[in-house]
């Protein structure tokens, strides 16, 4: 049975699952602060989403939808989603399980925002993601990769 992306629950199983990934990934890649934040025994309505291998969370993500209102970097400016903390345990790297997600993310056919770790940018330029015009104001020293769906492109300083 192929491994498939599942949202996650918010309770205290995921946040167990979590703690396996902070081991081994970048401290500013931990979601289990957000997950503390937002715990709610089995609750489904969630940003975080997965892939278990068997009953072991092998990969995670959070999928964050923002409204039109705060779009800065898509025409038309529109709903879109940032993607954020994608990280494979890994002994599952280079199995398929980071773009199966980055393509779940695009399945919803919105625009999406990521601020990639440096050691992922080709990562994710290989899925299609790409670099805006650095704006200081906006982007406030991050260096944003953003993906685009048919129909829509970078928005245009307006100043």
């Amino acid at each position: 049975m192929p491994e498939e992306v599942k949202k996650l629950r918010i309770n205290y199983k995921t946040m167990e699952e979590f703690k396996k990934f902070k081991e081994y990934g970048a401290q500013e890649l931990s979601m289990l602060e957000d997950l503390q934040e937002n715990i709610v025994e089995d609750d489904l309505d969630s940003p975080f989403y997965g892939i278990y291998f068997g009953d072991k969370l092998a990969a995670r993500m959070s999928l964050y939808k923002r409204e039109a209102k705060f779009d800065k970097y898509f025409d038309p400016p529109q709903d879109y989603l940032e993607l954020w903390k994608l990280e494979v345990l890994p002994g599952f790297q280079g199995k398929g399980y980071g773009k199966k997600l980055v393509d779940y993310a695009k399945s919803f056919n919105m625009p999406i925002k990521t601020n990639p770790r440096l050691n992922s940018r080709p990562f994710f330029e290989k899925m299609g993601f790409q670099n805006v015009k650095y704006d200081v104001e906006r982007d406030l020293g991050e260096n944003p990769l953003v993906w685009y769906p048919e129909g829509v492109t970078e928005q245009k300083n307006n100043e």
